[in-house]
């Protein structure tokens, strides 16, 4: 679902990605998990499309992104680490603004904004001022409005800050449906806990360099991901 190929990315004289390679099958939960400035946000946006990058390439569902931009971003949704959201715009008119832009048919988006409302407790507020909203209630409108169009791929910067513990446990579930119907998460996240817990393979970046991946198991070993993640930063 998505290959990266030798990604690098060069800020000045600094490598902030490093000739990283990282494939992700159908059906993954990929966590990605490093220090801050370790270069994962630089990946993620690399793979949406938001920066070029100097060297390698990334490969969409088959599709490279070079060369197929705007059809790679129709199969993929995006949750920054901080969403930037319309603040003028009321809840609802965000989420069909999203949908038109992925052309999603009005019997679908209803469908899907009502079940994810629903989900989320935000139907009462979907008619309010973005403006108005508290961080965890934009965070929650960013994860509904990456989920209405139904994508394969799924790029998710620190998803879970400012969710309260329940709606952690609803998107916890919806990322797994989403691969559970053949689709694929690549996600980076600060809390290991929640990484070991429900990523199928994790990857380890440190100064722009993939240091160990593989399935959770085998990066973890008999340790915790949190011990793993510490003895390989030192």
């Amino acid at each position: 679902m998505l290959k990266i190929e030798h990604l690098t990315k060069i800020y000045g004289n600094k490598k902030a990605v490093d000739d990283l390679s990282i494939h992700i099958q159908k059906g993954e939960i990929y966590g990605f998990i490093g220090h801050n400035g370790a270069g994962k946000t630089t990946t993620l946006k690399s793979v949406v499309g938001i920066l070029q990058f100097d060297k390698g390439d990334i490969y969409i569902d088959g599709l490279a992104q070079r060369d197929n931009l705007i059809e790679c971003k129709k199969k993929i949704a995006y949750i920054p680490d901080n969403p930037d959201l319309y603040d003028f715009m009321t809840g609802i008119k965000y989420l069909n603004f999203i949908a038109d832009i992925f052309a999603v048919s009005l019997a679908d988006r209803k469908a899907r904004i009502d079940k994810y409302a629903e989900l989320f407790e935000m139907k009462s507020a979907l008619n309010q001022s973005i403006a108005s909203y508290s961080h965890g209630m934009k965070q929650k409108l960013a994860v509904i409005s990456a989920f209405i169009h139904n994508p394969k791929l799924i790029i998710m910067d620190e998803p879970f800050v400012g969710l309260d513990p329940k709606a952690s446990h609803i998107l916890k579930e919806m990322m797994r449906e989403v691969c559970d119907n053949g689709g694929a998460i690549f996600f980076s996240t600060h809390v290991l806990e929640v990484a070991e817990k429900l990523c199928d393979k994790i990857a380890i970046i440190k100064d722009g360099k993939l240091i160990k991946t593989g399935t959770t198991d085998e990066v973890k070993g008999d340790e915790s991901l949190e011990s793993v993640f510490l003895e390989l930063e030192d």
